[in-house]
């Protein structure tokens, strides 16, 4: 069995402590400013959209791409943790594709029109990227038609749009949050600029996913914590092709 890496475990403690707090924050932000989450195509069903968005694209994302970076993925057949990382980036797919939809429905209901703010161009591309990067990954990683040299070629583009999508996915949540409290916080009575609670609280929810991202991001960089590569063709090998 692999050894830990010193200070391994103490960031992943860190990073699922981050992480419950953004869903947690984000969740208590939807009950108790915004009236509580609802499917029914009210106000109440836009809530859902940044509380699966932060689980989505933000959560299971990041915990998806952390999969290698587990000593126990180090050794032996990595059939499961392959299959693991695959399901993990669909499941946050899923998620976040529930949360286009409650967004979309809650628009269509209200007649307001879709798709034409900074924040939702770059969420869409960001999910667009985020689907584009699993199929092309389980076409070429996972199933045995790709030549080696083509696999060795792509995987460090795999790696570099994985955390670029983790980046879009922390942005995307930011500018979101941060829209939503301008529309929301432009009465006289509460104005956003005279930073009432909800504003305070918003923003530090903002500042969690930052440091959940930057967390994430840190381990993934950090070469003591990559796995050790023996043989030079070992992360080429397609899935199907495996023993488990």
């Amino acid at each position: 069995m692999a050894m830990a890496p010193r200070g391994f475990y103490l960031a992943c403690l860190l990073l699922g402590s981050l992480g419950f707090l953004c869903v947690l924050f984000t969740t208590y932000w939807a009950q108790r400013w915004r009236g509580g989450l609802a499917w029914d195509g009210s106000l109440h069903m836009f809530n859902w959209h940044p509380v699966l968005m932060v689980s989505g694209m933000v959560l299971r994302d990041g915990a998806a791409s952390l999969v290698y970076r587990l000593p126990q993925a180090w050794r032996g057949p990595r059939l499961p943790w392959k299959a693991l990382h695959a399901a993990l980036h669909l499941v946050a797919f899923v998620v976040t594709v529930v949360g286009l939809v409650a967004v979309f429905r809650y628009h269509s209901h209200a007649g307001v029109p879709h798709l034409y703010s900074l924040h939702s161009w770059l969420g869409l591309s960001t999910v667009v990227l985020f689907a584009c990067q699993w199929l092309l990954g389980f076409a070429i990683f996972l199933l045995p038609w790709a030549s080696l040299w083509l696999r060795s070629l792509l995987k460090p583009l795999h790696v570099f749009f994985g955390a670029t999508i983790l980046a879009l996915s922390m942005a995307s949540v930011i500018s979101g949050i941060n829209e939503k409290l301008l529309f929301s916080l432009k009465n006289a009575t509460v104005p956003y600029q005279s930073l009432p609670s909800e504003a305070i609280f918003a923003n530090s929810t903002g500042l969690l996913v930052v440091a959940f991202g930057m967390l994430v991001l840190y381990v993934l960089l950090a070469s003591s914590w990559r796995r050790p590569e023996p043989e030079a063709l070992a992360d080429t090998q397609p899935l199907l092709c495996e023993r488990a």
